[in-house]
């Protein structure tokens, strides 16, 4: 599409530097465009100028026959909103022809969320019955530090050190768009932290190889900070030692922390605060009633329910 890749460039540049957005979602936004943009082109249309809004609709039409779930459809269209946005700020249009476009209705699919028994069993297993290897320390130590503040994957994986005040029992966590939030842990967790930092975590840093890792809290059997991709491990291989069945990935610890403060009687506001949402209604999803409670609740309340 002629001058689309050079927008492409200022539109990733402007919201890297200037809005200061995390790499990850500069990245996304890339993904998103490209894909957006290679649509169009297959479909003739050379020019952003156009684009209409019906041209719009066709693609998130597409989405949804490629099989792309409601979610992954409301964000790629919001990516689209973005360039466009931006494109009628450069004056390379004249119209937003996508802010016509809605996003797809939610279908209503709640976060996987574990109980409270299934998250003792989880972290439980992680434990391997108080084994002293460094792994297994490491292991327990990153399932609670995840469930104890409710992090992102990417901040457990950023958290340094110094981030953590174990005498305050709290943690700085950078989030998205390098945003920063002072996260309560508790005793739990600060111990099985404070047990790894102790004995498993020089171990695993002695096996670098051309200097040792000084920062990182969770480090990988090489002793360089723990991926993305071995924390996704140690969820999954926890997860088959305690035998949960369900769907299971680093995200359910987070879900889990919201909806069990949630339950606990936390207000929404808080729970925001804490899981680094910039918006209420993002963390709103959290305040589903689950099943069960909404069948106890009716048996006890409703005067002939029984």
């Amino acid at each position: 599409m002629n001058g689309s890749d050079a927008l492409l460039g200022q539109f990733l540049a402007h919201i890297d530097v200037e809005r200061g957005l995390a790499k990850s979602t500069v990245k996304a936004y890339a993904a998103d465009i490209r894909k957006y943009l290679g649509w169009l082109d297959s479909q003739g249309i050379k020019d952003l100028a156009d684009i209409t809004s019906h041209d719009v609709e066709a693609y998130v039409a597409a989405l949804d026959k490629a099989g792309e779930s409601g979610r992954s459809k409301a964000r790629r269209l919001a990516s689209v909103h973005e360039f466009h946005k931006f494109a009628l700020m450069q004056g390379v249009v004249v119209d937003d022809v996508s802010a016509r476009v809605k996003a797809p209705k939610a279908n209503g699919h709640l976060p996987d969320v574990l109980s409270i028994d299934e998250v003792t069993q989880l972290l439980d297993a992680a434990s391997m019955g108080g084994s002293d290897d460094p792994v297994v320390l490491r292991d327990k130590a990153l399932l609670e530090f995840m469930y104890a503040t409710g992090c992102r994957v990417s901040e457990a994986v950023d958290a340094d050190l110094n981030d953590v005040d174990t005498d305050e029992r709290v943690v700085v966590l950078t989030g998205k768009g390098s945003k920063q939030r002072l996260v309560p842990m508790g005793e739990y967790s600060i111990k099985a932290l404070q047990r790894y930092v102790s004995l498993g975590r020089p171990q695993l840093e002695a096996k670098a190889k051309g200097g040792k890792e000084r920062r990182a809290i969770f480090l990988n059997k090489r002793g360089r900070r723990i991926s993305r991709q071995s924390v996704w491990e140690v969820v999954k291989m926890a997860g088959e030692r305690a035998h949960i069945n369900k769907p299971l990935h680093p995200h359910t610890l987070r879900h889990s922390f919201a909806t069990h403060l949630i339950q606990g009687g936390a207000d929404v506001r808080t729970v925001q605060e804490l899981l680094g949402h910039a918006s209420v209604t993002t963390t709103q999803i959290y305040t589903h009633v689950s099943p069960e409670t909404l069948i106890e609740t009716y048996l006890t309340a409703h005067p002939r329910a029984r």
